[in-house]
């Protein structure tokens, strides 16, 4: 073999090894979707805006956390929230409360020249993706009447099973366990118009 054969061996190899070495998994990227169902009540003509939506630093991030033992959580970099996710959560929820109060007047806060009857704020307490078993929404709400600044508070603990060890199942409990949470909101709402003057 001669020493041009041999460098220009030894040359495809380093390239063929850089190719393999910058060539990475690509990311998949997930949205909380509104999966609220009507459920046939007469609709509630009032405007809502939902926000602010905090939620645990441990989960504020763009990769999905996932619970994979006791007191231990992974970050998974190839699976991805496709936006904040406190703004997915805001999202989420008001097109939950648009279905179940049957009004298109719900908003995610800040909205300009948006006048609300109702204020929802949301302090998610827990978001936990558990392998291979649930998921586990914890979430502390407020709803606040803009006319008498009177409150309700309420407090939705929702868990979700998802033994399917996909993100797509995750994705959709998570959703799941919104609309629930979204439903007890909607519920204060209602109850609150009802005594409202």
């Amino acid at each position: 073999m001669t020493v041009r054969l041999a460098h220009r061996l030894a040359l495809a190899g380093v390239a063929m090894l850089a190719s393999a070495c910058t060539t990475t998994a690509s990311a998949r990227f997930y949205t909380l979707d509104s999966t609220a169902a009507g459920d046939g009540a007469a609709p509630l003509r009032r405007a809502v805006v939902v926000g602010p939506v905090t939620v645990p630093p441990a989960v504020d991030r763009p990769q999905i956390v996932v619970q994979v033992a006791p007191n231990r959580v992974e970050f998974d970099e190839y699976n991805r929230w496709a936006a904040p996710l406190s703004d997915s959560v805001a999202i989420a929820d008001a097109g939950d409360l648009a279905v179940l109060l049957g009004t298109p007047e719900v908003a995610v806060a800040p909205l300009a020249n948006f006048n609300p009857a109702y204020r929802v704020t949301i302090a998610v307490q827990r978001f936990e993706s558990i392998l291979g078993q649930a998921v586990l929404l914890d979430a502390i709400w407020v709803v606040r009447s803009v006319a008498d600044d009177k409150t309700q508070a309420g407090h939705s603990i929702v868990r979700e099973n998802a033994p399917d060890l996909s993100f797509d199942a995750r994705a959709a409990a998570h959703s799941r366990a919104l609309a629930t949470m979204s439903a007890e909101i909607a519920a204060a709402i209602r109850a609150r118009a009802e005594r409202a003057p």
